[in-house]
């Protein structure tokens, strides 16, 4: 094993992760623990925005997936676990490291078919973690943790450098033909940073293996999720592919209107329905340690110096977003997949402008204790996909979509 990390080493260099440059760009402070379930209703004390609950469906508490780029995986398993709590199941907070290791395989196979022309490195979408739900099961946090190596918590740069530098290594097809061990070795470096998957495992006393744990404790069924994009280059109310680099496994999703996005999101919080987002965070009006995300009327370029300093001293006028500026923003790189989160809730401002409370996973060291407040300006912007239940979306729409 010694010997194939070395070779991998000596392929390419260390490779830094993208994901780390984006929490530093959004103020996040990597001390963080997570032990709240609650987001606090006011700011605080000395803070100009005061928020009060509309609706706060139940969730489990708030994580930190400290330097790793699998906010996706922690996002949408805490979407599950509200599932659960939905139906009326014991809450059990499930494994994001266990998702996402089965991920790592299945993308591993796709990056060698596809000759490494696909994006490589933590980053997913919410769909990844129903598709591997559905294909490999799923297993409790305090039974497959991922913190196998001596850390306690996520630190996967150096991980990531050595599977893609073997991945290339691969792909470079040295020996004139892919030999059938590479995908051997690939797991073995795999198992010994994350842990290897056991087969079956006990909990509660019982005995599991992953599927029978999906099945019978978990128990949501994957084919009644649904994912969600808006663009205008394709037909709407129809499947298009989603067109970001984390989409490594090629899934399409159903294209909606830019105003539909916000609608599902608010037929569903009302019908008791979390829902998981993915989005564009690196915009300077969405700002972690303040917890509020809005669309300024101005351009951050465009503001004067007062105008930068006080963005975030209280509640502020919006931009409207049009179709055509989100479409926009996607075309110019303005908005790219960036980050994956929970919208478990609404509330709204002292001026009753609606905010969707959202469930991060960087811990709790900001103002809200680990949730943001988001305009819903903010989401029809910048929003990538969403995933829900399918009884989440309103009839009318479910309609246009053939959804039944």
């Amino acid at each position: 094993m010694k010997r194939i990390i070395a070779m991998a080493l000596a392929i390419t260099p260390m490779l830094a992760l993208a994901q780390d440059d984006l929490i530093k760009k959004i103020e996040m402070n990597r001390s963080y623990s997570s032990d709240v379930k609650k987001p606090a209703k006011k700011e605080k004390e000395g803070g100009k925005y005061k928020f009060h609950s509309i609706i706060d469906l139940e969730r489990t508490c708030v994580k930190n997936q400290a330097s790793s780029g699998t906010c996706w995986s922690y996002s949408t398993n805490s979407f599950l676990e509200s599932e659960m709590m939905r139906m009326g199941k014991e809450p059990i907070e499930l494994a994001p490291i266990f998702s996402a290791h089965c991920v790592y395989l299945d993308k591993a196979d796709n990056y060698v078919r596809m000759h490494g022309s696909v994006a490589w490195g933590d980053g997913g979408a919410c769909h990844d973690v129903i598709n591997m739900y559905a294909k490999y099961g799923a297993m409790p946090a305090d039974v497959y943790s991922g913190l196998h190596y001596g850390t306690d918590k996520n630190k996967f740069a150096e991980m990531q450098a050595i599977l893609k530098s073997m991945l290339d290594a691969v792909v470079s097809n040295p020996n004139g033909k892919l030999t059938p061990s590479w995908r051997k070795a690939y797991e073995e470096v795999l198992n010994s940073y994350l842990g290897e998957i056991p087969e079956t495992f006990k909990y509660d006393g019982r005995n599991y293996t992953p599927k029978s744990f999906a099945r019978t404790r978990v128990g949501i069924h994957a084919e009644d999720y649904v994912e969600l994009t808006s663009v205008m280059t394709a037909p709407y109310y129809k499947k298009t592919m989603l067109m970001v680099p984390d989409n490594w496994s090629f899934d399409r999703v159903y294209n909606v209107q830019m105003t539909d996005l916000t609608d599902i999101i608010d037929n569903a919080l009302n019908r008791g329905f979390t829902v998981s987002w993915a989005t564009d965070v690196s915009e300077k009006y969405f700002s972690w340690k303040n917890g509020v995300a809005y669309v300024p009327e101005k351009d951050y370029d465009k503001m004067d110096d007062s105008e930068k300093k006080y963005m975030f001293d209280g509640p502020k006028y919006e931009r409207i977003v049009t179709p055509e500026m989100r479409q926009l923003a996607f075309d110019n790189y303005e908005t790219t997949d960036d980050h994956g989160m929970h919208i478990v809730g609404l509330a709204a401002d002292q001026n009753g402008r609606k905010y969707y409370v959202v469930k991060n996973s960087w811990g709790d060291k900001n103002d809200y204790k680990g949730y943001i407040y988001v305009t819903k300006e903010y989401v029809r912007y910048k929003t990538t996909a969403i995933l829900l239940h399918k009884n989440g979306i309103p009839n009318g729409l479910r309609s246009k979509m053939n959804l039944l």
